[in-house]
Parts: C-alpha cells; sequence; structure tokens
C-alpha cells in the first residue's frame, strides 16, 4: 500500500437532522469522533478532517485541533467541502487519498483498509457495497487538482467518478454497510 493520507467531509449542515451531523450522537460517540476513530484504524495518515458548520464546536471535539481544514464556502455543498479538503492535503506527504464521510456510521475500518489496499499515485477506487457503489473514495494525487477543480455545490466528485473506465469498485458488503445517515430516523434502521 502506497502512502495513503485520510480526509475526513464533516462540515454540512445537517439540515434534515436538525444539526450538523459530525455533532450528531452515535453509540453514545459523536459521528465525527466515530469517523476519525475509523479512519485513524485504517492506517491513514496524515489526517486531515474538513469542517464548516459550527466548525469551532466540531473543532473542539478533535484530539488535535490541527487536524481541521475550514471549508470557506462549505455551505454552497460536498464539492466546496472536498475541493478545501484536496487543497490542504495537497502539500502533505502521500501518494493517495482516502476520502471518508462523517455520516457513514456502519463503516468500519476493514472497509477502509480494503479500499486503500489498492492505493498508488493514478489509482481510483471505491467501496462499493453488494455491487452498489459508495464510500469511501480514493484518489491517487495524480487526480487531486483535476478532482479539485471539478468539485461544486453537492456533487463532490460523484460526476467525475461517474463514467471512469478506471475506476475501480472494491466490494465490501461482507464487512459492512455504506448507508449514510440524513434524519434521526437513519441512525435507528
Amino acid at each position: 500500500m502506497a502512502d495513503t493520507a485520510g480526509l475526513l467531509l464533516a462540515a454540512g449542515a445537517g439540515r434534515r437532522m436538525g444539526k450538523p451531523k459530525a455533532l450528531v450522537q452515535f453509540d453514545d460517540e459523536p459521528l465525527l469522533l466515530r469517523a476519525l476513530r475509523v479512519l485513524t484504524a485504517s492506517g491513514c495518515a496524515p489526517l486531515r478532517v474538513v469542517l464548516g458548520a459550527d466548525a469551532e464546536t466540531a473543532r473542539s471535539l478533535l484530539p488535535d485541533p490541527a487536524l481541521a481544514v475550514y471549508a470557506e464556502d462549505w455551505a454552497q455543498g460536498m464539492g466546496m467541502s472536498l475541493r478545501a479538503g484536496l487543497e490542504a492535503i495537497a502539500g502533505l506527504d502521500a501518494d493517495a487519498v482516502l476520502i471518508h464521510l462523517v455520516d457513514l456510521p456502519w463503516v468500519v475500518p476493514e472497509v477502509l483498509r480494503r479500499v486503500c489496499a489498492s492505493a498508488a499515485p493514478d489509482v481510483v477506487a471505491r467501496a462499493s457495497y453488494d455491487g452498489v457503489p459508495g464510500h469511501p473514495v480514493l484518489l491517487g494525487r495524480r487526480w487531486w487538482a483535476e478532482v479539485a477543480a471539478g468539485a461544486s455545490g453537492d456533487r463532490g466528485a460523484r460526476d467525475w467518478l461517474a463514467n471512469r473506465e478506471d475506476l475501480r469498485l472494491v466490494e465490501c458488503g461482507d464487512l459492512g454497510r455504506g448507508h449514510d445517515v440524513d434524519t434521526p430516523a437513519d441512525l435507528t434502521r
């Protein structure tokens, strides 16, 4: 496995959740800390966490506030958070980055490790769950600037990934569930 940075996107306001998802409790733990714990356990390093809504409260939860990257335009959507995160890791020593989302409480470290196993400067890979593409997403360094330049609104890298012939889907349905949480009811499914 190449040196793989970890990028956690946790900037959204969580309107349907009623507060930023990063601050939502799940199994007596904020989703922010749960996702960061999973990312840390995967072996990715260095790590960065993109914050936006209620950033100071979220930053105060981090074991090291230096991990935080503030996405100035976070309210415009995940694309802006992705762009801020990719720009922040551009100067780090890594061949690839694993992009994880704060609202995936059923994704376990083994999923991240499996996706990272193919890390290389030119790789594009993502987890799939029973054949359905999901997260996390692995991007080789070769693609960071291109993905950042195309990220906008709520689309993130979705359009960029959509028709790539070199995209590797890494089946992870045997390890976890890739369901995200958007409403309080989603936390109980």
